[in-house]
């Protein structure tokens, strides 16, 4: 099974990289800084790695259309005026990516919280519901 992994240099997506490949998943991650992307050595002749931005479509066409789930593990925490619709931009551009490829799963993180009212962060993630 092919899993796509956004957010893969990320803390979660650090975390779940291991695991993926462990369970036998064929693993494309996906950064927008190959730099800034250093998985372990044992992993890096299992997975794949993909540069893409989820604000640049034309970027997202290096998704394989053959992937069989994705994760969806980034954000767009920005220090702009703009946060909140460059979010909703992000994820609306990955929903069309995603629709373009056999993907039956994607799994979305948000946040966890136990206060009535929502940061900034988290409010733009309730408003893709």
């Amino acid at each position: 099974m092919k899993i796509l992994l956004t957010g893969a240099s990320g803390y979660i997506g650090t975390q779940l990289l291991p695991v993926l490949v462990d369970c036998g998943y064929e693993v494309i991650c996906c950064v927008r800084d190959i730099k800034r992307f250093s998985p372990p050595v044992s992993l890096k002749s299992k997975i794949k790695i993909i540069k893409i931005d989820l604000l640049d479509k034309a970027s997202l066409e290096n998704i394989p259309k053959d992937i069989d789930g994705a994760f969806y593990l980034v954000h767009s925490m920005s220090s702009s005026s703009d946060y909140i619709k460059l979010e909703k931009e992000s994820a609306i551009n990955f929903r069309d990516a995603i629709n373009k490829t056999n993907a039956k799963h994607v799994v979305y993180l948000s946040g966890i919280i136990n206060q009535s009212e929502l940061s900034k962060h988290l409010t733009s993630r309730k408003m893709l519901k």
